[in-house]
């Protein structure tokens, strides 16, 4: 079976197109060593697929022509303990750290802002019938 039609079936990437895309960018190795996506793959294998800032290895339990409900994807494969282990700290790392947005106090402000700061510094044009500064 192709390499890239398995990741779409297990559900590791939306479409196989998107599958073939991260296989050929070098984010997935097959037995240790750097696949294509036509590589024939048989249970048994064992995956490394590096999504995101994690790498997960999977060890491949069976093949399937067809993308299936989740449960029955997630039957296909079956997860290290140690990638268990590394996805459950980073995903706990990402829970610790704060957003780097919300840090940002100051920022261009928004139209509505923008009208309080006028309202708050009397900056109203109506009341002058030119531009000009009266003598």
């Amino acid at each position: 079976m192709r390499l890239d039609k398995w990741l779409w079936a297990a559900r590791f990437y939306k479409t196989r197109s998107l599958a073939s895309d991260e296989i050929g960018k070098g984010r997935v190795q097959v037995n240790g060593q750097e696949a294509k996506p036509a590589r024939d793959i048989k249970a048994g294998d064992t995956l490394q697929m590096r999504q995101g800032p994690v790498t997960r290895t999977v060890v491949i339990r069976g093949l399937s022509q067809q993308r299936g409900a989740a449960p029955v994807a997630q039957q296909l494969y079956e997860e290290s303990v140690d990638s268990l282990r590394l996805r459950e700290a980073a995903a706990e790392q990402r829970r610790l750290n704060n957003e780097p947005a919300a840090s940002i106090e100051h920022g261009r402000p928004t139209k509505r802002d923008r009208r309080s700061m006028d309202k708050a510094q009397d900056r109203n044009w109506g009341d002058r019938w030119s531009a000009s500064v009266d003598p």
